[in-house]
Order: C-alpha cells, then structure tokens, then sequence
C-alpha cells in the first residue's frame, strides 16, 4: 500500500546545508508562516547578512542560533497538492549522531546530503549506515553547494558513484542522485539553468512522487498494551479495556488473538476510541481492545495474531548504536526497553564492531565507545516478545538505559 504522508529524516555531515534546505522547502511551499520569514530575515540582518537565512527557520534553539548548527531533532511539517510531508532534521554534528537514530527510526526515507567540496566523509556514511540499519530502504543523495565547485558534473558524478558503491555493499537500496543548491535554491522546487546537464526531477518532484510502501500495515498484528483501562462509574462496572498503538497490521472485531507472553487466546469484542467505536483498527491507531475473556494482562504484555507469532526470548543477538560516552561494559546491569515493557539485562559478549568507512568487522572487540556500531549477545532477566528488526522495525527495536536513567544505545534484534 503506497503512503500519501511521507515521512522523512534529512541526515549528512554538519554544515552539509540540512537545515537551509529544509527552510527553503517549508517557504517555497508555503509551510513557514510569515512572522517566521520576517522573524528569519530580521536576524540574518542582524548578523550582517542579506535576505533570509533559511537555516534560522529550523534551528530553534538558542545554542543552534549561536553555534549555526542543529542539535535537537526538528520536526516539521508542510504539504503539497500531492502529499503531505512530516520531516526530521538530525543533527550532523559527530556530537549528536544519537540524535539521527531518533530520527531515522520512524522515517520512511532519508535525504543524505553531501557537500559538492567535500565528498563522502565519515560522517556521512555513518548516517547512511544508521539509516540504513534502522530499516530505510529509500535514499535522496542531495549533492549541496554545487553552486561552490561551479555547477560542475564531474563533483556530482564522483559523489554520486561513491554512494551507491557504499549502500550496494551495504545490500542495496532505491538510490536518487540529484545535484542542489539549497542557499541558491537550484532544483529544489525549481529548474537549474546552470545545471542543464542534470535531465532528472527537481527535489520536490522526487519526494512528491517516488513510492514508499507502508510496510507496517502489512506485517502481522502486533499491539503492546501501554494501560490496562477500567474506568470509574456504574456504567463501566464491567468495562476493561487493553489501551496502546497498533504496532503493526490490523485487527477486526470478531478476530482471534493470543497474548503473550501468557500465550492465552481470546477474540476481539470491541475497538473503542475517543471518537467512537471501530470495525477494524490499522498500524499506528491509538485505541482500546475489548477482549472475550477476562484474561491477567497487564502492561508490556503483547497482543499479536494467531498466525506468524512473535518470539517470547531471554537471549539474542543485537546490533547496537552506542550513544553515550561511558564506553559499554560487558556484564554490567542495563535496563532494556522494549515497546512498553522495561527489562533487566546484561551484555555478555560483543562479537565484533563495524567500521563505517570500510564496513570491516572488527574482532576481537571489549568494548563499544559513542557512536560505534556493533553486534553483541544481551540476555535479559525476564522475557521480551519480538520479532527480528528487518521483519518488524516497531517489535524488533529497542533502547538500553543505563543506572542514571540516561539512554546509552540504541539496538535491533537478529534473527
């Protein structure tokens, strides 16, 4: 099923251009207000430039404003006769790469960009790679500032063979080139007389037509109970109700399902929500299941469809996304947090740590510092009801906690 909201992460190295780009996209299809343009256009006069700086449109925070970075992930939001747009910009910085996990975990696509100067640095593959890992199988490579090396095809073509030779090795991807000026606006919304030898669509054209499947609806049902729901008045004396998100595929009143970790199995009466009662329910509803029997379920419990069932597990294999910078050690006491259940855990063995440049695995390996990427073994103290992450991004994700409450990584279930 082809989506008409897509929602897509802008990543790349810092002072790539993300933020300029993101701003220009939001006033060249009306999606910024006017007080924010003037708003924009008054401190970049202020700081001695001329016009608007478009980068002041999604860099919210004091300290980006002064440093001219992004630090938090942004969200924004615009539309288009064709599609309705919802856009995280992650922060370049090597700093706040956690940050991109946050972002990429949802998005459906990722715009990478590149600065034409500069080429593929270590930064930018290592968005790739997050990206790419967290389940994003469409990618925009927007070649930035070609405006800075004279509009030149030679710059384009480089960059562009160096990143569909990297996500090949990586296992492949729906790869779009296309050169830009974000500061200038070439081939963002409109044609790039500089850039005739570039015969492709403009940005906004390619984000409004390439086709993106919500393959979350198509999955098996799966929905982790956040609440158990027993409202107060004689009215609902017999009222319970199981609230959460519909994490993947669809439920019907009338279907059979099977709780877990219990694995008791009961049938859908009701689907209740704040609007009125449903006849079916799909991937990303927030609502409350009735269910025939009057089962001990409680929260970080699982429902799922009697086929193609999940898997109640106490010991796997994950690749982890370190983001903290106290170094992970081995057999020390984390919280893992998994959909809405939180678990004890230990990290018994890292079996090797990736280099995003080469794509090495590196091994033997003792521990994991921010931003390294490896694949190490977890056992929990309790069980956690999953699926392998490329089967389920919503079942198969989870983050790690540390004593402080701080998160430390983020990680994907193997097979």
């Amino acid at each position: 099923m082809s989506i008409n909201v897509l929602r897509f992460t802008t990543a790349g190295n810092v002072d790539d251009g993300k933020s300029t780009l993101i701003g220009r996209l939001l006033v060249e299809t009306e999606g910024a207000f006017e007080d924010q343009i003037e708003g924009a256009r008054r401190e970049n006069e202020r700081r001695g430039g001329k016009g608007i700086d478009f980068s002041l449109l999604t860099d919210g925070l004091k300290a980006e404003r002064e440093q001219g970075i992004t630090i938090d992930v942004a969200y924004r939001y615009f539309a288009t006769p064709k599609r309705k747009f919802i856009i995280a910009d992650a922060p370049g910085h090597e700093q706040y790469t956690r940050n991109l996990v946050t972002s990429a975990s949802t998005s459906d696509l990722a715009v990478i960009l590149v600065d034409a100067r500069n080429g593929m640095v270590t930064q930018s593959r290592r968005h790739a790679f997050i990206a790419y890992l967290l389940g994003i199988r469409h990618f925009i490579v927007a070649i930035n500032k070609m405006d800075l090396v004279e509009f030149k095809r030679e710059a384009y073509d480089a960059i562009r063979m160096d990143f569909i030779d990297f996500i090949e090795r990586l296992g492949g991807a729906d790869v779009y080139c296309i050169p830009i000026s974000a500061l200038e606006g070439d081939l963002v919304t409109e044609p790039s007389p500089r850039m005739s030898w570039y015969n492709g669509p403009k940005l906004l054209e390619l984000l409004e037509s390439i086709e993106v499947d919500d393959h979350q609806s198509e999955r098996p049902f799966r929905f982790p109970v956040q609440l158990v729901s027993r409202p107060p008045g004689q009215e609902f004396a017999d009222f319970r109700g199981y609230m959460g998100r519909v994490a993947s595929g669809s439920v019907r009143v009338g279907d059979a399902v099977v709780v877990l970790p219990s694995g008791a199995r009961t049938t859908v009466t009701g689907i209740v929500t704040q609007d009125g009662r449903l006849d079916e329910a799909f991937s990303r509803q927030s609502v409350t299941l009735l269910l025939a029997d009057d089962l001990d379920i409680s929260r970080g419990d699982l429902i799922s469809s009697e086929t193609s069932l999940p898997a109640a597990r106490t010991e796997f294999k994950a690749t982890l996304c370190w983001m903290n910078e106290r170094k992970l050690r081995l057999n020390h006491r984390y919280v893992l947090r998994h959909t809405t259940k939180s678990v004890r855990c230990i990290i018994n063995e890292i079996d090797y740590r990736l280099d995003v440049n080469t794509l090495d695995r590196e091994s033997p390996v003792t521990e994991l510092q921010t931003n390294d990427i490896g694949q190490v073994r977890i056992k929990t103290l309790q069980p956690i009801v999953c699926d392998p992450y490329d089967a389920n991004r919503q079942t198969g994700g989870f983050i790690l906690l540390d004593e402080t409450n701080d998160t430390v990584a983020a990680g994907m279930i193997q097979g």
